[in-house]
């Protein structure tokens, strides 16, 4: 009889009966690496399913993600993780320049630096951004009995949505050399400001109003906050 490695109880199966332990682990192989990367980002739960419903059932969705069934989905923060890194991967190869976000100056500073990082790095700039439009949102939407940290996950999921869409535009641009970023940036505010209204029940003008005043005040405070940030490394430097 041998014993668990993990909490040295005797092992009479194939499992330790009091840690769930196996007597023996399973060689390490290519295998083992896809189920483990299938059960980190929680592919078997269905990536594809998961996009699918964010985009037809946005509110409902992540409604029964925060109150009833999580594993229906992808979990929010791999989502937007994967989406970031989608969106990355593929303006990093084709190398479009993002019409959505656009900033050059002819004098360097560090709030060029600033800016010029979020231009590179939309994906992870547009995660800090959530932060603040879930700020505005919870304010907006205080009668409704959420968290911020709930309306965050709400943010991961639409905002990972909206990071697809621009990567869809910025594949058809890359191959079709027509311009789409711009629009792509209508198209992706429009369905954020639309999931997070769905959200929040979606029945009335009003919910749609302070979904797009959330989104676009929480916009701007991360840009304020960008400038602010860059204007105190320049005087930082300067001194």
């Amino acid at each position: 009889m041998l014993n668990c490695r993990n909490c040295a109880d005797p092992i009479t199966g194939n499992y330790c009966s009091n840690c769930g332990q196996p007597k023996a682990l399973k060689r390490v192989d290519g295998h083992y690496l896809a189920h483990e990367i299938q059960h980190q980002l929680h592919f078997e739960k269905g990536i594809l399913y998961t996009i699918k419903e964010l985009l037809l059932r946005p509110g409902r969705s992540i409604r029964q993600f925060i109150s009833d069934d999580r594993n229906r989905l992808v979990k929010p923060v791999a989502f937007v993780v994967i989406a970031s890194l989608v969106y990355s991967t593929i303006n990093h190869f084709f190398h479009i320049e993002d019409g959505y976000v656009s900033y050059k100056e002819a004098d360097k500073s560090a709030v060029g630096g600033v800016f010029e990082w979020m231009q590179h790095h939309y994906g992870y700039a547009n995660i800090i951004m959530g932060v603040f439009i879930a700020l505005w949102t919870k304010l907006f939407f205080r009668k409704h009995n959420y968290n911020f940290f709930e309306i965050l996950i709400v943010l991961c999921f639409v905002m990972g949505i909206g990071m697809l869409i621009f990567s869809v535009f910025n594949l058809i641009e890359a191959f079709t050399k027509i311009k789409l970023m711009t629009a792509a940036g209508v198209i992706g505010f429009a369905y954020c400001t639309w999931g997070i209204a769905q959200f929040f029940g979606g029945r009335k003008v009003m919910d749609y109003v302070k979904s797009l005043s959330a989104y676009l005040l929480g916009y701007l405070t991360s840009m304020i906050l960008a400038i602010l940030l860059g204007v105190l490394l320049d005087i930082i430097t300067k001194h």
